[in-house]
This record gives C-alpha cells, sequence and structure tokens, in this order.
C-alpha cells in the first residue's frame, strides 16, 4: 500500500489511525477491515468473544447525540477485545454547562485516554476532535467516528459492506438498491462510498425528489423515482430510515403517502431478484419504510446485520489502536 500524507486517517505507511470516513479510503484498508471482521466473526470456527488485543486501553464513547444499537456494539466490541470502556452522558455533563467540545477533549485526553468513539449532530465533529489532537500532540489518541450529521456513518457502512459480502461473497456482479431518505442519511453516503470503491458495478438510489440531494449522480450512482423500475433484478435493497428529526418543511405529504409510493411491500420487493436480500441500519419505522411482513421475512438480513456490527467494530478498533502514528 502506497504511503499517504494527504488522509487524515492514514498514517506514513498507509495504515488506518482514525476512521472518520469512507469517502477517500483506499480499497485495501476496506477490505483488510472486513478480512479482520471474519476472525472476530469466527467464520470457519466458532465466534470470538474475549481477546486482549486492547487490554489496558480506555475506550471513551462520546454520544453526543442519542444511540442504542451503536454505543452498545462498540461497547459490546471494546470490551471483548478487554479494553476499560468508559461510556459518558455528554448531554447530560459538561457540555449542558458551556464547556466546548474541545474543551470536553482536552479534558478527557488528560485521563489517558487512547481512542475516542464520537457520535455527533453536527458534521464533521470527528474530524475537528482528530486534528486537534494532532494540533495539542495526542498523537497516541485514535478516532472512531460513530456517525457525525449527515455526514458520514463509517462504521455502518462498513458492517453493510460485510452483511453484503457474506451473503452474496463478491461485489463484482451486484446492483444494489438504496431506497429513501438519502438526502438526509450519512448512512446511504458511506454505503455509496464503499459500494464504489469495492468495485459494485451499480448502485441506485431510489425516493422523491425532495428526499434526495442535489446532483447525487455525482456520487457514481443512479437514480430512480419509481419502485418497480429501480429495484428490477436488484441483488441487494438497503432500506433508510425517514430522519424525521433532520427534516426541515414539508418534504413529505404524510409517512402514509411516502409508504404506498417507496415503502417495501412485498409486492415491490417481487421486482428485485428472487434471491435479493433486504437490508436496513435501523432503527425501522414498520409500515412507513418498510413492511413487517418483508421484515420478519425470509429475505431480510436486518437481525443478521447488528450481529456483524460488533465483530466490524471490534475489526476497527483494533485496527487503529494498533497503528502508530
Amino acid at each position: 500500500m502506497m504511503p499517504s500524507t494527504t488522509n487524515p486517517q492514514l498514517n506514513r505507511n498507509g495504515e488506518l489511525t482514525h476512521l472518520l470516513s469512507i469517502e477517500g479510503l483506499p480499497r485495501a484498508v476496506l477490505e483488510n477491515v472486513l478480512s479482520t471482521a471474519d476472525a472476530f466473526a469466527g467464520v470457519g470456527d466458532r465466534e470470538v468473544k474475549k481477546v486482549p488485543l486492547l487490554r489496558g486501553k480506555s475506550v471513551f464513547n462520546l454520544f453526543f447525540e442519542n444511540s442504542t444499537r451503536t454505543r452498545t456494539t462498540f461497547e459490546i466490541a471494546a470490551k471483548r477485545l478487554s479494553a476499560d470502556v468508559i461510556n459518558l452522558n455528554i448531554n447530560a455533563s459538561s457540555t449542558a454547562k458551556g464547556e466546548s467540545l474541545l474543551d470536553t477533549v482536552d479534558n478527557l485526553a488528560a485521563m489517558q485516554a487512547d481512542l475516542f468513539v464520537v457520535r455527533h449532530a453536527s458534521s464533521g465533529a470527528p474530524h475537528l476532535i482528530a486534528s486537534h489532537l494532532d494540533r495539542i500532540g495526542a498523537h497516541h489518541i485514535h478516532v472512531v467516528n460513530a456517525g457525525d450529521g449527515r455526514h458520514a456513518h463509517p462504521t455502518q457502512g462498513l458492517l453493510d459492506m460485510y452483511t453484503i459480502r457474506h451473503y452474496k461473497k463478491d461485489f463484482s456482479q451486484l446492483t444494489v438498491a438504496i431506497v429513501g431518505d438519502i438526502l438526509h442519511s450519512r448512512v446511504a453516503r458511506s454505503d455509496i462510498h464503499a459500494l464504489t470503491t469495492l468495485g459494485c458495478p451499480e448502485v441506485r438510489v431510489i425516493g422523491p425528489r425532495t428526499l434526495l440531494p442535489a446532483h447525487v449522480e455525482g456520487m457514481g450512482v443512479k437514480v430512480f423515482h419509481d419502485m418497480a423500475a429501480g429495484l428490477r433484478d436488484v441483488d441487494v435493497v438497503i432500506m433508510l430510515r425517514l430522519q424525521n428529526e433532520r427534516m426541515r418543511g414539508a418534504l413529505l405529504p404524510s409517512p402514509q403517502e411516502f409508504f404506498k409510493t417507496y415503502g417495501l411491500s412485498p409486492e415491490k420487493l417481487a421486482h428485485a431478484k428472487p434471491d435479493a436480500i433486504v437490508m436496513h441500519p435501523g432503527p425501522m419505522n414498520r409500515g412507513v419504510e418498510i413492511d413487517s411482513s418483508v421484515a420478519d421475512g425470509g429475505q431480510a438480513v436486518i437481525l443478521p446485520q447488528v450481529t456483524f456490527g460488533i465483530a466490524v467494530r471490534m475489526a476497527v478498533l483494533s485496527i487503529v489502536a494498533g497503528s502508530g502514528r
């Protein structure tokens, strides 16, 4: 792998030292995370429950935005790697008293932190933290983005890629459709960057014009506004949650109308290939973006996504913590 001097996520040897975004990462880096996750998922063997790779390391979960699934899986992943895990309820602590984000980071760095897992409502917050750590000389502290605003959710993107690879083996022949609120979705952006980097030849986005970013075609995707056409002969369907908390103005007539046109029902899924898998990053709005009969049906791999997420996050934490800066 060629050394990188421009990507802040990579050290001089091209190794992953922060995970801030999938965008701009070389294919080899993504493939290394997926293959490392195989060992933690117990591919070909039983699942790994505990290893000492991060023994003596302190992992701080800094969640400035609410999350249950993501924070829990990061906590499980860090504990299985034998790290000391500190969960901070930021909204009820220092920042509520007026302390700035970087003041909080400075104080935690002084507590001998080794790794920050950061979730924040503002796009770019993990990048800001990583840059600040460099400026203050805290080169031993690594940053993993657990979701920032509309920007990126790289570990969700990687666990989605792991799930697709598990069921479909190879990206080079796949057609993947991402459906719903693309505009507000950091998961959609991470998935698109990961799929194109890993060689998926056709990525489609399906949704109403009001929920698609301007010039989204520039990301290398095909745009559809009709579900039947967009789902025709696809191998993978990734449904997205309506991000009501990030919407401004009347972007949709009603959830019921959205479901009628863009909700995944058995009738709409029938346009995909018979062996197509259905994914969802969660939490699901049943009856809004997905019908319960599909969510609980034989083509859904939504719960395996959650299980694989632990192995993928173990892989990310072990790789970044093991890289020198």
